[in-house]
């Protein structure tokens, strides 16, 4: 029998959603183990005044196996 947990975190990139995802995870997984996968839950960004975007943000669920 396994259990999993889920957490919510908050990552962010200059460089798109899919950097701030990978970044998010990758941080995540230095001091969480048996990460399963994770979930989108929401998606922001910056904005310049001008309106071009400078920064994206995503909120990751992520779950993960209790040993």
């Amino acid at each position: 029998m396994s259990v999993a947990k889920v957490i919510e975190i908050t990552a962010s990139s200059s460089k798109g959603v899919e950097d701030a995802v990978k970044t998010g995870l990758k941080k995540c997984a230095e001091s969480v183990k048996n990460i399963q996968g994770a979930w989108v839950n929401d998606l922001k960004v910056v904005t310049s005044p001008d309106g071009s975007v400078t920064e994206w943000r995503v909120n990751l669920r992520v779950s993960f196996i209790v040993e």
